[in-house]
């Protein structure tokens, strides 16, 4: 019987998952939405998940009141909630200013290199971003409200890892 299996290939490694809605539930919230941004940011920091929602809601509406370009448009058209997802060009600064470092792991043209698994990423507090959602890594084990994983398979475009002091 053959195998269609390299033998040189490792075996995938999973992340173990964990449920956590970041304080979503009991910030009062219900049923479901697209936050997985200030989700995984009130995991990752250990903030309140209303001072993260509060804070890029108010980084959305100076975002639209101050830009011009087209994600300008695009929030003062849908208003500045960042319940129904948020823009890297919002987050980005907020999660710098809250003490982590951007890692790319992506690079045009180059194909995936990272995938969400734990041999393929470093210990401690990660917020990884993947195509459509970020979820937070700690100390090895997925915190979200499902798996993102996809067994593995799913490519990290990079992560925010927080700084040692």
């Amino acid at each position: 019987m053959f195998s269609f299996l390299n033998p040189l290939s490792k075996p995938q490694v999973h992340f173990p998952f964990q449920f956590n809605d970041g304080g979503r539930a009991d910030a009062g919230f219900k049923g479901g939405a697209g936050d997985c941004v200030v989700r995984s940011i009130a995991i990752a920091a250990n903030l309140p998940y209303m001072q993260v929602y509060e804070d890029l809601r108010l980084a959305n509406e100076s975002y639209a009141l101050l830009r011009n370009d087209r994600l300008a448009k695009k929030l003062n058209a849908k208003g500045s909630s960042p319940r129904n997802g948020n823009h890297r060009n919002v987050f980005h600064d907020y999660i710098l200013g809250l003490g982590f470092e951007w890692v790319p792991t992506m690079k045009v043209g180059a194909g995936c290199q990272v995938h969400l698994r734990p041999n393929e990423l470093p210990s401690g507090i990660l917020i990884a971003k993947v195509s459509k959602h970020v979820c937070a890594i700690i100390d090895g084990v997925i915190h979200d409200t499902h798996d993102p994983s996809r067994g593995g398979n799913r490519c990290v475009y990079g992560y925010y890892i927080k700084r040692k002091r």
